[in-house]
Protein backbone atom coordinates (compact mmCIF):
# COMPACT_ATOMS: atom_id res chain seq x y z
CA UNK A 1 0.00 0.00 0.00
CA UNK A 2 1.04 3.72 -0.38
CA UNK A 3 1.24 5.69 2.17
CA UNK A 4 -0.46 8.81 2.79
CA UNK A 5 0.83 12.48 2.76
CA UNK A 6 0.97 13.40 6.48
CA UNK A 7 3.84 16.27 5.99
CA UNK A 8 3.13 19.43 3.86
CA UNK A 9 5.62 22.11 2.84
CA UNK A 10 3.99 25.13 1.28
CA UNK A 11 5.64 28.58 -0.87
CA UNK A 12 3.06 30.99 -0.30
CA UNK A 13 -0.56 29.57 -0.01
CA UNK A 14 0.27 26.34 -2.20
CA UNK A 15 2.03 23.39 -1.01
CA UNK A 16 5.17 22.68 -2.78
CA UNK A 17 6.38 19.43 -1.82
CA UNK A 18 5.09 16.80 0.35
CA UNK A 19 6.45 13.86 2.14
CA UNK A 20 4.49 10.46 2.65
CA UNK A 21 4.68 8.29 6.15
CA UNK A 22 3.21 6.28 8.46
CA UNK A 23 3.05 5.96 12.05
CA UNK A 24 1.82 3.82 15.20
CA UNK A 25 0.51 4.91 18.61
CA UNK A 26 0.44 1.64 20.45
CA UNK A 27 -0.83 0.88 24.32
CA UNK A 28 0.92 -1.62 26.67
CA UNK A 29 -2.15 -4.03 25.44
CA UNK A 30 -0.15 -4.05 21.92
CA UNK A 31 -3.25 -2.16 20.73
CA UNK A 32 -3.38 0.48 18.22
CA UNK A 33 -4.47 3.65 19.73
CA UNK A 34 -4.36 5.65 16.45
CA UNK A 35 -2.11 5.11 13.50
CA UNK A 36 -2.05 6.01 9.27
CA UNK A 37 -0.15 4.12 6.62
CA UNK A 38 1.76 0.82 6.27
CA UNK A 39 2.27 -0.44 9.87
CA UNK A 40 3.59 -3.80 8.76
CA UNK A 41 6.52 -3.30 6.37
CA UNK A 42 9.57 -3.37 8.29
CA UNK A 43 11.82 -0.71 8.48
CA UNK A 44 15.38 -0.05 9.65
CA UNK A 45 14.79 2.08 13.07
CA UNK A 46 18.41 3.52 12.89
CA UNK A 47 19.35 5.05 16.10
CA UNK A 48 15.36 5.63 17.43
CA UNK A 49 16.09 2.40 19.17
CA UNK A 50 18.72 3.24 21.21
CA UNK A 51 17.44 3.17 24.34
CA UNK A 52 16.68 -0.48 23.69
CA UNK A 53 20.26 -1.05 22.82
CA UNK A 54 21.41 0.15 26.18
CA UNK A 55 19.12 -2.31 28.01
CA UNK A 56 21.79 -4.65 28.80
CA UNK A 57 24.37 -1.55 30.00
CA UNK A 58 21.77 -1.72 33.01
CA UNK A 59 20.77 -5.70 32.95
CA UNK A 60 24.13 -7.01 33.39
CA UNK A 61 25.16 -4.51 36.11
CA UNK A 62 27.66 -3.05 34.52
CA UNK A 63 26.13 0.36 34.52
CA UNK A 64 26.60 0.00 38.55
CA UNK A 65 30.00 -1.20 38.66
CA UNK A 66 31.05 1.73 36.90
CA UNK A 67 28.98 4.02 39.03
CA UNK A 68 27.37 5.63 35.91
CA UNK A 69 24.91 8.94 36.48
CA UNK A 70 21.51 9.71 34.40
CA UNK A 71 24.10 11.95 32.03
CA UNK A 72 26.26 8.96 31.83
CA UNK A 73 22.97 6.86 30.99
CA UNK A 74 21.32 9.84 28.75
CA UNK A 75 24.36 9.74 26.68
CA UNK A 76 24.68 6.04 26.33
CA UNK A 77 21.08 6.50 24.58
CA UNK A 78 21.89 9.44 22.12
CA UNK A 79 22.85 10.77 18.81
CA UNK A 80 24.73 13.61 19.95
CA UNK A 81 25.82 16.80 17.97
CA UNK A 82 29.73 16.56 19.27
CA UNK A 83 29.66 19.32 21.49
CA UNK A 84 32.79 19.51 23.91
CA UNK A 85 30.81 18.06 27.16
CA UNK A 86 29.81 15.17 24.59
CA UNK A 87 33.15 14.20 23.74
CA UNK A 88 34.17 14.68 27.61
CA UNK A 89 31.52 12.53 28.99
CA UNK A 90 31.84 9.78 26.43
CA UNK A 91 35.49 9.55 27.52
CA UNK A 92 35.40 9.53 30.97
CA UNK A 93 33.00 6.52 30.66
CA UNK A 94 35.39 4.81 28.66
CA UNK A 95 38.14 5.57 31.32
CA UNK A 96 36.02 4.09 33.78
CA UNK A 97 36.72 0.58 32.25
CA UNK A 98 40.85 1.20 31.85
CA UNK A 99 40.26 2.42 27.93
CA UNK A 100 40.34 5.10 25.97
CA UNK A 101 39.26 6.63 21.97
CA UNK A 102 41.14 4.21 20.13
CA UNK A 103 39.05 1.09 21.83
CA UNK A 104 35.61 2.80 19.56
CA UNK A 105 35.00 1.32 16.54
CA UNK A 106 32.12 3.39 15.46
CA UNK A 107 34.39 5.67 13.18
CA UNK A 108 35.21 9.81 13.37
CA UNK A 109 32.70 12.46 12.40
CA UNK A 110 32.40 15.43 12.10
CA UNK A 111 30.12 17.01 14.70
CA UNK A 112 26.36 18.14 14.48
CA UNK A 113 26.59 21.57 15.69
CA UNK A 114 27.90 23.39 12.17
CA UNK A 115 29.93 25.96 14.46
CA UNK A 116 31.94 23.82 16.44
CA UNK A 117 32.67 22.14 12.66
CA UNK A 118 33.68 24.79 11.05
CA UNK A 119 35.96 26.08 14.19
CA UNK A 120 37.90 22.52 14.11
CA UNK A 121 38.54 23.00 10.42
CA UNK A 122 39.69 26.86 11.21
CA UNK A 123 42.37 24.97 13.31
CA UNK A 124 43.21 22.65 11.35
CA UNK A 125 41.59 19.74 13.27
CA UNK A 126 39.78 16.49 12.02
CA UNK A 127 37.36 14.96 13.81
CA UNK A 128 37.86 11.73 16.28
CA UNK A 129 35.66 8.92 17.28
CA UNK A 130 34.19 10.64 20.35
CA UNK A 131 33.09 12.89 17.61
CA UNK A 132 30.77 10.31 16.47
CA UNK A 133 27.29 10.96 17.50
CA UNK A 134 26.88 7.45 18.79
CA UNK A 135 30.42 6.98 20.89
CA UNK A 136 28.24 7.32 24.06
CA UNK A 137 26.26 4.18 22.78
CA UNK A 138 29.69 2.28 22.00
CA UNK A 139 31.31 3.24 25.29
CA UNK A 140 28.16 1.69 26.66
CA UNK A 141 28.69 -1.73 24.81
CA UNK A 142 32.54 -1.21 25.76
CA UNK A 143 31.81 -1.16 29.40
CA UNK A 144 29.20 -3.53 29.52
CA UNK A 145 32.11 -6.01 27.62
CA UNK A 146 34.42 -5.17 30.32
CA UNK A 147 32.19 -6.16 32.92
CA UNK A 148 31.73 -9.37 31.50
CA UNK A 149 34.88 -10.28 30.98
CA UNK A 150 34.77 -10.58 26.91
CA UNK A 151 37.69 -9.59 24.11
CA UNK A 152 36.65 -5.87 23.12
CA UNK A 153 37.52 -6.12 19.70
CA UNK A 154 35.24 -6.32 17.69
CA UNK A 155 32.00 -5.22 19.72
CA UNK A 156 30.12 -4.25 16.95
CA UNK A 157 29.94 -7.79 14.91
CA UNK A 158 26.70 -9.12 14.62
CA UNK A 159 28.05 -12.42 16.98
CA UNK A 160 29.88 -10.47 19.62
CA UNK A 161 28.42 -11.08 22.53
CA UNK A 162 27.40 -7.24 22.99
CA UNK A 163 25.11 -7.34 19.51
CA UNK A 164 23.81 -10.64 20.49
CA UNK A 165 22.59 -9.28 23.82
CA UNK A 166 21.19 -6.79 22.04
CA UNK A 167 19.21 -8.87 19.55
CA UNK A 168 17.72 -10.97 22.15
CA UNK A 169 15.99 -7.45 23.92
CA UNK A 170 14.97 -6.36 20.39
CA UNK A 171 13.33 -9.43 20.02
CA UNK A 172 11.68 -9.51 23.63
CA UNK A 173 10.42 -6.38 23.13
CA UNK A 174 9.31 -6.21 19.62
CA UNK A 175 8.42 -10.07 19.27
CA UNK A 176 10.15 -10.60 16.40
CA UNK A 177 13.07 -13.00 15.27
CA UNK A 178 15.41 -10.88 14.05
CA UNK A 179 16.99 -13.23 11.11
CA UNK A 180 19.74 -12.49 8.51
CA UNK A 181 17.48 -11.58 6.42
CA UNK A 182 16.50 -8.44 7.98
CA UNK A 183 19.47 -7.28 9.28
CA UNK A 184 21.45 -4.41 7.88
CA UNK A 185 24.83 -2.19 8.90
CA UNK A 186 24.26 1.07 10.60
CA UNK A 187 26.22 3.69 10.14
CA UNK A 188 28.31 3.01 13.02
CA UNK A 189 28.42 -0.27 11.87
CA UNK A 190 26.33 -2.19 14.67
CA UNK A 191 23.90 -4.38 12.86
CA UNK A 192 20.26 -2.99 12.76
CA UNK A 193 17.18 -5.06 12.28
CA UNK A 194 14.31 -3.54 10.24
CA UNK A 195 10.73 -4.18 12.16
CA UNK A 196 7.32 -3.20 11.52
CA UNK A 197 6.50 0.08 12.93
CA UNK A 198 3.56 -1.17 14.99
CA UNK A 199 6.11 -3.83 16.80
CA UNK A 200 8.69 -0.71 17.30
CA UNK A 201 5.56 1.21 19.22
CA UNK A 202 4.96 -1.59 20.84
CA UNK A 203 8.22 -2.47 22.54
CA UNK A 204 7.97 1.21 23.68
CA UNK A 205 4.72 0.43 25.61
CA UNK A 206 5.79 -2.11 27.05
CA UNK A 207 8.65 -0.65 29.03
CA UNK A 208 6.75 2.76 30.48
CA UNK A 209 3.17 0.11 30.98
CA UNK A 210 4.98 -2.52 31.99
CA UNK A 211 2.72 -4.47 30.30
CA UNK A 212 4.47 -7.73 28.43
CA UNK A 213 7.94 -7.71 29.89
CA UNK A 214 9.94 -9.08 32.38
CA UNK A 215 9.88 -6.25 35.57
CA UNK A 216 13.68 -5.97 35.76
CA UNK A 217 13.63 -5.54 31.80
CA UNK A 218 11.11 -3.01 32.25
CA UNK A 219 13.22 -1.44 35.19
CA UNK A 220 16.51 -1.07 33.12
CA UNK A 221 14.26 0.76 30.25
CA UNK A 222 12.53 2.64 32.61
CA UNK A 223 15.86 3.88 34.16
CA UNK A 224 17.47 4.67 30.99
CA UNK A 225 14.34 6.78 30.12
CA UNK A 226 14.13 8.26 33.46
CA UNK A 227 17.51 9.45 32.61
CA UNK A 228 17.26 10.68 29.24
CA UNK A 229 14.19 12.82 30.03
CA UNK A 230 16.32 14.47 33.17
CA UNK A 231 19.43 15.23 30.70
CA UNK A 232 18.18 15.66 27.56
CA UNK A 233 21.21 18.10 26.24
CA UNK A 234 23.46 14.70 26.83
CA UNK A 235 21.36 12.73 24.63
CA UNK A 236 20.94 15.05 21.68
CA UNK A 237 22.40 18.43 21.94
CA UNK A 238 22.14 22.12 21.70
CA UNK A 239 18.37 22.97 19.58
CA UNK A 240 17.77 19.79 18.38
CA UNK A 241 14.23 18.27 18.23
CA UNK A 242 14.78 15.46 20.71
CA UNK A 243 15.88 17.73 23.46
CA UNK A 244 12.99 20.40 22.42
CA UNK A 245 10.29 18.38 22.66
CA UNK A 246 11.19 17.03 26.13
CA UNK A 247 12.14 19.98 27.21
CA UNK A 248 8.57 21.13 26.20
CA UNK A 249 7.24 18.56 29.18
CA UNK A 250 9.90 17.36 31.45
CA UNK A 251 9.31 13.80 32.63
CA UNK A 252 6.41 13.19 30.56
CA UNK A 253 7.50 12.95 26.84
CA UNK A 254 10.62 10.68 25.44
CA UNK A 255 11.74 10.49 22.11
CA UNK A 256 14.60 9.48 19.61
CA UNK A 257 15.16 10.30 16.50
CA UNK A 258 17.24 7.86 13.82
CA UNK A 259 18.13 8.42 10.57
CA UNK A 260 16.01 7.99 7.45
CA UNK A 261 12.97 9.50 8.95
CA UNK A 262 12.34 7.66 11.89
CA UNK A 263 11.10 8.38 15.32
CA UNK A 264 10.70 6.61 18.24
CA UNK A 265 9.29 7.49 21.38
CA UNK A 266 7.02 7.20 25.04
CA UNK A 267 4.66 9.07 27.15
CA UNK A 268 5.31 7.12 30.26
CA UNK A 269 2.06 8.78 32.27
CA UNK A 270 -0.08 7.37 29.22
CA UNK A 271 1.58 4.00 28.98
CA UNK A 272 1.60 4.54 25.65
CA UNK A 273 4.76 4.21 22.47
CA UNK A 274 4.97 5.48 19.03
CA UNK A 275 7.23 4.56 16.33
CA UNK A 276 6.94 6.74 12.87
CA UNK A 277 8.68 6.97 9.36
CA UNK A 278 9.01 8.98 6.52
CA UNK A 279 9.30 7.48 3.61
CA UNK A 280 11.97 9.92 1.73
CA UNK A 281 14.11 10.13 4.63
CA UNK A 282 13.49 13.73 5.47
CA UNK A 283 14.78 15.31 8.68
CA UNK A 284 12.19 18.12 8.59
CA UNK A 285 8.99 15.86 7.86
CA UNK A 286 10.15 13.06 10.85
CA UNK A 287 10.12 16.27 13.30
CA UNK A 288 6.95 18.06 12.76
CA UNK A 289 5.30 14.07 12.43
CA UNK A 290 6.85 13.59 15.98
CA UNK A 291 5.38 16.65 17.20
CA UNK A 292 1.79 15.49 15.96
CA UNK A 293 1.85 12.38 17.33
CA UNK A 294 2.18 13.57 20.55
CA UNK A 295 -0.27 16.15 20.23
CA UNK A 296 -2.38 13.57 19.02
CA UNK A 297 -1.99 11.28 21.91
CA UNK A 298 -2.53 14.03 24.52
CA UNK A 299 -5.43 15.73 22.92
CA UNK A 300 -7.83 13.83 25.38
CA UNK A 301 -5.60 13.38 28.80
CA UNK A 302 -3.51 17.18 28.50
CA UNK A 303 -5.13 19.35 26.08
CA UNK A 304 -2.88 22.19 27.30
CA UNK A 305 -0.02 20.09 26.68
CA UNK A 306 -1.04 18.64 23.59
CA UNK A 307 -1.83 22.44 22.22
CA UNK A 308 2.21 22.47 22.66
CA UNK A 309 2.98 19.92 20.29
CA UNK A 310 0.42 20.97 17.44
CA UNK A 311 2.44 24.11 17.37
CA UNK A 312 5.67 22.73 17.04
CA UNK A 313 4.76 20.31 14.46
CA UNK A 314 4.39 23.29 12.27
CA UNK A 315 7.75 25.07 11.63
CA UNK A 316 8.03 28.46 9.78
CA UNK A 317 10.37 28.76 6.83
CA UNK A 318 12.84 31.55 6.02
CA UNK A 319 15.03 32.69 2.83
CA UNK A 320 18.46 33.82 3.29
CA UNK A 321 17.18 37.48 4.52
CA UNK A 322 14.59 35.97 7.20
CA UNK A 323 11.50 36.68 4.89
CA UNK A 324 8.76 34.11 6.01
CA UNK A 325 8.44 31.77 2.36
CA UNK A 326 6.21 29.11 3.57
CA UNK A 327 6.23 26.21 6.42
CA UNK A 328 6.30 22.72 7.18
CA UNK A 329 3.46 21.58 8.30
CA UNK A 330 2.09 17.72 9.56
CA UNK A 331 -1.61 17.08 7.83
CA UNK A 332 -2.64 14.10 10.43
CA UNK A 333 -5.95 12.95 8.70
CA UNK A 334 -8.93 12.40 10.95
CA UNK A 335 -8.74 9.40 12.77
Amino acid sequence: MQNPVLVEVTRGELVESCHRGAFALVDGEGRLVAGVGDLDRPVFPRSAVKLLQAIPLIETGAAARFGLTDKDLSLACASHSGEPEHLRRAAAMLAKAGLDETALECGPEWPGEPEISRDMARRGETPCQLHNNCSGKHAGFLLTTVHRGETAAGYVGPNHPAQIRVKAVLEDLTGHSLNVDVCGTDGCSIPTYATPLRDLAGAFAKIVSGRGIEPQRAEAGQALMRACMAEPFEMSGTGRACMTMMQAAPGRVFVKTGAEGVFCGALPELGLGFALKIDDGAKRASEALAAAVLAKALETADAELSGVFSAMATAPLQNKRGTLTGEVRAVLPDL
